[in-house]
């Protein structure tokens, strides 16, 4: 049989696709889709302008809208305590029927529907629509987290370019099925997610780690494949974007096409893991055709010792004692040393913790602010309708590429260099005032500049604060504690979004109408005024928050000079004998202790390398 019929037969029988279905590459490939599909809020000013006008809500009443989109997005606490003790699929599916309901409600809302629902009312709507993406994160992100801790910058940066890009790909997609029809995009994000996560539900789990030998890198060549997949995704999506400007009219089949090829894009690399599996295969049925004359023998307490906390889905022992022995406070004042597994209340009462969460107020709840008002500021300034979704969309695109250009780059420097990734955090906060700087003065034709480096810098901050969290306080509780760091962002939203922001638009507009600010209803304001006063205090915010992340800096330079992974490998086995052709061929590298065995150690040597084969396609 030839080679390209033998891989063709090999890859077309069940026992390979269920191995496909089981391995950890599947699990990225099903966490971006579900990625993919988790930024729905990120698009909240495609559809602002229809809840103004049907509703006839003032630009504080929206900004308060907003603000509670940004509360259920960012507080994940429940979703980080429910992953503590149920299964990933569990957490999956209550995300699906969170959004489903949520943002249901809110396309019932705008079509009319249903009544006019009370603002409080709507405000539940939209929180609940938008904290399924913590459900969604939470399964995702700590699940792959936890299948590579030696590589958690790139997957967390990888996975959270993908929730940059999904603004653009939603835009894109409701071109296509429902044409330029801003109500029926909340209708898309309310069924598509939901379908997205069940589609997935089974197949995104921790699986258990094993560690590889000192000296051998990690394999992440399918990992920069992924990487140059989303690349030409994200590439795609800005040259669509350019076009679809360009043009004046865009007909309805040229968009249809358009998501098409998006759609193949987006399951490229579903080739990667197959390629990856296939390649895992060939190589183990060649070892098997050359077996060692070792027979490799692991105490079962060395193997029960390392997956004590663990049950079959990689969850935290249910022995813990639930989410109440989850939050004991024994010892609470008594850390461990940094990366180390720290309890939930060690970590929220540390120093590092409470500069994360200052940080995430000042830095995310800047940029949030930003990009929720983008459509009114673009309004403001009298730039064309079609421009301010050139804006949303760039935001989008430039999100994604913070987001993986910070999770790849600073994996690179941390492992090269020893750079810490506090620093890089640092970094990214002083750039984006250069973002708030330009809205505030209101440079003409600015607004593209600002929209490219807000969008870069707010994607960039999440690898890095998720990051960090995982490397300073270990991952025992990791799908907490990442949760806890990312809730402090709605909390700068309020004050900077609603309080500050939609206060001042409202007061010029009413000056502008010649009314009071409670009577403004849906009046536009006009102007670098509009925004100006309340940007300015967004920028020495920003600034206050850099201050404030050179502590973290300062107290994190010890730990970052040492090899922060160092717990992920175990010393090589030292063997010591030939196989039994007379060549050195087959070592073995386990934790555990190898045996070097006589005449009979080939045949003892092919089955335990066969029951080794077995368990890991069970797994």
């Amino acid at each position: 049989m030839a080679g390209g019929e033998g891989a063709a037969a090999v890859m077309c029988t069940p026992a390979f696709v269920g191995r496909v279905l089981r391995s950890r590459w599947y699990v990225v490939f099903a966490s971006m889709v579900v990625m993919a599909a988790s930024g729905s809020t990120y698009i909240f000013a495609l559809y602002s302008k229809e809840l103004r006008s049907v509703l006839g809500y003032n630009q504080q009443t929206l900004n308060t809208l907003g603000f509670f989109k940004d509360l259920g997005t960012n507080v994940g606490v429940v979703s980080g305590l429910v992953q503590q003790v149920a299964p990933t699929w569990a957490v999956l599916l209550i995300g699906a029927g969170m959004n489903l309901a949520g943002y249901l409600m809110v396309y019932l809302a705008l079509t009319e529907r249903t009544a006019a629902p009370p603002v409080w009312l709507m405000c539940i709507y939209m929180c609940v629509g938008a904290n399924a993406l913590t459900f969604s994160n939470t399964g995702a992100l700590v699940a792959c987290v936890k299948n590579f801790p030696e590589s958690r910058g790139i997957v967390i940066g990888l996975l959270k370019g993908f929730v940059g890009l999904s603004g653009a790909i939603y835009t894109q997609l409701y071109l296509a099925i429902y044409g330029d029809d801003a109500k029926s995009l909340v209708l898309l994000i309310a069924w598509l997610p939901a379908a997205v996560y069940i589609f997935f539900v089974h197949t995104i789990r921790v699986l258990p780690y094993r560690r590889r030998a000192e000296g051998d890198e990690p394999n992440s060549r399918p990992f920069f494949c992924f990487l140059y997949i989303s690349i030409a995704l994200a590439t795609y999506l800005l040259v669509m974007i350019v076009v679809q400007k360009q043009v004046p009219s865009f007909s309805h089949a040229a968009y249809a096409v358009g998501a098409t090829v998006l759609l193949l894009i987006l399951f490229l690399p579903l080739g990667v893991v197959i390629k990856e599996e296939y390649t895992a295969v060939s190589q183990l049925e060649e070892s098997l055709q050359h077996p060692p004359a070792i027979a490799v023998e692991e105490p079962a307490a060395s193997s029960a010792a390392k997956d004590k906390d663990k049950d079959d889905d990689g969850r935290d022992d249910p022995k813990c004692g639930g989410i109440t022995g989850c939050l004991t406070v024994t010892n609470m004042f008594k850390p461990p040393a940094l990366g180390e597994d720290y309890s939930i209340m060690q970590a929220l009462v540390s120093v590092e913790m409470l500069v994360l969460f200052v940080v995430s107020v000042f830095g995310i709840g800047g940029t949030l602010t930003a990009i929720d008002n983008m459509a009114q500021i673009g309004q403001s300034l009298g730039y064309p309708p079609k421009s301010i979704n050139t804006f949303v969309s760039l935001i989008s695109i430039w999100n994604y590429a913070g987001r993986v250009g910070a999770g790849y780059m600073s994996e690179f420097f941390v492992a090269r260099y020893r750079f810490p990734r506090p620093l890089a955090l640092t970094a990214v906060l002083l750039v984006s005032c250069v973002g708030h700087l330009l809205i505030a003065f209101g440079v003409p034709q600015s607004l593209y500049a600002a929209s490219v480096i807000l969008g870069f810098c707010f994607g960039a901050q999440w690898p890095l604060l998720f990051s960090i969290i995982s490397e300073v306080f270990g991952l025992k509780y990791y799908s907490t504690l990442f949760n806890f760091g990312s809730a402090a962002s709605p909390i700068g939203a309020y004050v900077l979004n609603v309080r500050i922001a939609g206060r001042m638009y409202d007061a010029e507009a009413a000056r502008q109408h010649g009314g009071n600010a409670a009577a403004v209803g849906d009046k536009i304001c006009k102007g670098v005024t509009c925004f100006k006063h309340a940007f300015l205090i967004i920028t020495g915010v920003t600034l206050a928050g850099v201050l404030v992340s050179l502590v973290l800096v300062w107290r994190t330079r010890n730990f970052y000079k040492g090899d922060i992974y160092a717990k992920f490998k175990v010393a090589p086995v030292v063997v010591t004998g030939t196989a039994a052709d007379g060549s050195d061929r087959g070592r073995e590298m386990v934790e555990g202790t190898a045996t070097v065995t006589e005449d009979g150690g080939a045949k003892e040597g092919k089955k335990k390398k066969q029951d080794q084969v077995n368990d890991e396609e069970f797994n």
